[in-house]
């Protein structure tokens, strides 16, 4: 069985800073360079807030 949960790296709007995130976040996940929110717990795969840039493996 092939699961869904995966890291992905992603682009803040505000400042370009990447980083890499777990698709399905238990909290608020905010950028660590200017603090916008990337992505917001839904209780499954997370709400994102931010551009997807990959997956990481």
């Amino acid at each position: 069985m092939k699961t869904r949960s995966k890291f992905i790296k992603v682009k803040c709007k505000d400042c370009e800073n990447q980083q890499v995130i777990f698709n399905k976040v238990s909290n608020d996940v905010e950028c660590r360079i200017c603090g916008r929110t990337l992505a917001i717990p839904t209780g499954g795969l997370a709400e994102l807030k931010s551009k997807v840039v990959e997956e990481v493996d």
